[in-house]
């Protein structure tokens, strides 16, 4: 990743922010309404012990936080420049986008709505395309510096 200073992405990945906004008001549309008003999909819930689910659930939650405090301590609060290859950036490729998901898997587990799962889905597979994008763009920029980087850290699960 390539701090902001230097190159930012994000303005130029069309419409990114509007997709974020859109997969959110989607998510949530489906998931506050199935657990906690119709209970369509919740139907293993009394199945589940509550406590376990909702431990599980807040362990997920902090760490998807972690990632993307520890990114974006990284990127905005320093001075550095061109591409970042230390702290959690060393781990893994794409920290906020993966700290996001784990942030609606933690809702998800949480309430143990089965019908959640389906925008959940759309949402790793949009996030993986931007990730994508950004890659492709760090690549044209960056050259075998980033294609270097991509060998050694992993896109989403940190060794």
């Amino acid at each position: 990743m390539t701090n902001p200073g230097h190159h930012h992405l994000a303005e130029e990945l069309p419409h990114n922010h509007f997709y974020q906004i859109t997969l959110l008001l989607i998510f949530l549309a489906i998931w506050i309404p199935d657990s906690f008003f119709l209970n369509i999909s919740t139907f293993f819930r009394n199945d589940i012990p509550f406590w376990l689910h909702v431990i599980i659930a807040i362990a997920i939650l902090l760490i998807g936080l972690y990632l993307i405090e520890r990114s974006h301590s990284i990127l905005f609060k320093t001075e550095n420049t061109g591409l970042v290859t230390t702290g959690i950036f060393g781990r893994i490729r794409h920290p906020m986008y993966l700290g996001t998901i784990l942030i609606y898997g933690a809702a998800v587990i949480g309430t143990l709505s089965l019908l959640s799962l389906i925008p959940l889905l759309i949402i790793i597979f949009a996030y993986d395309k931007m990730a994508g994008y950004e890659e492709k763009k760090l690549e044209e920029n960056l050259g075998e510096e980033y294609i270097e980087y991509k060998r050694k850290v992993p896109k989403w699960i940190p060794r």
